[in-house]
């Protein structure tokens, strides 16, 4: 995949936050940077990893980038802190709705193949080899700690982020489907829908055929109480469309290049803030689609 320059990602981060954002939350504003300036700089602060006050420090350094921005000023990290405490979630996903709009989709099929998956995010910038290090040199079993479950529904064709969520794990996360799938819905008509066995339920394969009127291709889970599997679970066990069930491994193509060329973390004292890290973390992987 092309990298993208600084300048193109800027450019295109504050046209998309101009679309589903208005210029300042209230009259009463001081007016000195605009809501889809601030969303722009969140982006670009994923695109690189930078933490809050490294964006302060890079944007006072990068006249050019500023420029783009159309920054008279550099809003302080603490600005940007609070900008993205007040941010509301659903204009995230209008943003990450619009970036999937914007690109093109000539000689694609009119209803979508998605695929429903989660990664874990780290919380921190903790080596994993410092970790084993210690483990190895103590010999006490290493502290338990929660980590950060991401949740997205992918665009198969076409390698884009059509809805997401966020949440502590490890969860289940079964009943989060429909929910996922609704709002990736509301971006692109959607014909089939792929995930792995964590989602099986007849409840899910309900929705996806009766609401959605899309096809459903999720594996039954293993066990020894077959006898309890009907309906569509049956038919999944009994003839498994494994050929059609082979795209949904390209959710985890996304995976990787988010991780590789964004971040694999979600940083945070809090769980509030590592959450919004997250779905920003989406919002900045389309605007480099872009």
């Amino acid at each position: 995949m092309a990298e993208v320059g600084l300048l193109p990602f800027a450019r295109t981060a504050l046209q998309v936050a101009t679309a589903v954002l208005p210029p300042y939350r209230s009259r009463f504003s001081k007016h000195q940077f605009t809501q889809p300036q601030l969303l722009a700089v969140l982006c670009l602060m994923r695109y690189e990893d930078w933490t809050f006050r490294e964006t302060e420090v890079r944007l006072r350094e990068h006249r050019e980038l500023r420029r783009v921005l159309q920054l008279g000023s550099v809003p302080d990290y603490t600005t940007l802190y609070r900008f993205l405490k007040r941010l509301d979630e659903k204009k995230i996903d209008q943003a990450l709705g619009e970036a999937a709009r914007r690109v093109r989709t000539v000689g694609l099929r009119r209803r979508a193949r998605v695929a429903v998956d989660a990664t874990g995010l780290a919380q921190g910038a903790v080596s994993t080899f410092f970790m084993r290090r210690m483990h190895h040199h103590t010999g006490q079993p290493l502290p338990w700690r929660h980590w950060l479950k991401w949740l997205v529904t992918v665009d198969v064709d076409r390698q884009l982020l059509l809805s997401q969520t966020a949440r502590r794990g490890p969860w289940n996360d079964c009943a989060h489907l429909p929910a996922l799938v609704e709002t990736a819905k509301q971006v692109v008509p959607i014909g089939v829908v792929l995930a792995d066995a964590e989602f099986d339920s007849e409840r899910n394969h309900t929705y996806i055929r009766q609401q959605l009127r899309a096809r459903s291709i999720i594996p039954a889970k293993r066990g020894k109480k077959t006898w309890r599997i009907h309906g569509v679970r049956a038919e999944m066990r009994h003839s498994f469309p494994r050929r059609q069930y082979a795209r949904r491994s390209l959710v985890e193509t996304v995976f990787s290049t988010v991780k590789r060329k964004l971040s694999a973390r979600a940083p945070g004292k809090s769980l509030f803030m590592q959450l919004r890290q997250a779905l920003l973390l989406g919002l900045a992987y389309n605007l480099y689609r872009l």
